[in-house]
């Protein structure tokens, strides 16, 4: 063999090892991972779907994904909603993963809830509680946030923040989604986490 062919034998061989290495590389996760995982293992709001108290935990092998919102929410929460169920969809429709929406505004949301989730989600989880006590302490392990106020002309405001959040079957907070997170993605990272990658 020349020399010209044994440096071109030498550049093919380090292109392949290079696309190999690409090839095994981990995808990075589009959603933050928190160290160590918050865990909410131990709280549990009721249930309007069934009446009873549900508890923040997947169901064995699963995943909960679990969103802080309202009804009367004109924009974040229904398109949350709405992108979550194509992340779904892309991902498989996996039937381990169970989708929760905790209402920040409960006076108003206590009647219509579940209807709510459940245009989205059929057999989706509406957590409403009235105990202002106990939201804030559901919430809080997650890092959302909320305010509902009155205007000067009587009209109800709510403010809240918008993230997206997954829990495993052992009640640990897996990963948060940022609102606007690519939907391929976050079905990837769906897919990766029922597979059992955590970091």
């Amino acid at each position: 063999m020349t020399s010209i062919g044994r440096l071109l034998a030498v550049i093919a061989a380090t292109a392949a090892v290079a696309t190999m290495s690409t090839g095994c590389a981990t995808r990075e996760f589009a959603g933050f991972v928190r160290e160590p995982a918050p865990d909410v293992s131990t709280l549990s709001l009721p249930d309007t779907t069934t009446g009873d108290d549900f508890t923040l935990r997947a169901q064995p092998g699963g995943l909960l994904m679990v969103y802080f919102g309202y009804t009367n929410c004109p924009d974040y929460c229904p398109t949350t909603m709405s992108e979550l169920k194509i992340a779904l969809r892309r991902a498989g429709d996996p039937a381990g993963v169970e989708v929760a929406m905790v209402t920040v505004d409960p006076d108003r949301d206590g009647p219509i809830l579940a209807d709510y989730v459940g245009s989205f989600f059929p057999g989706g989880r509406a957590l409403v509680t009235d105990d202002d006590a106990l939201l804030a302490e559901v919430a809080a392990p997650f890092g959302a946030s909320y305010l509902v106020s009155t205007d000067d002309d009587g009209a109800i405001e709510v403010a809240h923040s918008t993230a997206l959040y997954a829990v495993d079957d052992a009640g640990l907070l897996l990963m948060t989604w940022p609102f606007g997170i690519d939907i391929d993605e976050m079905a990837a990272d769906i897919e990766d986490l029922l597979d059992g990658r955590r970091t």
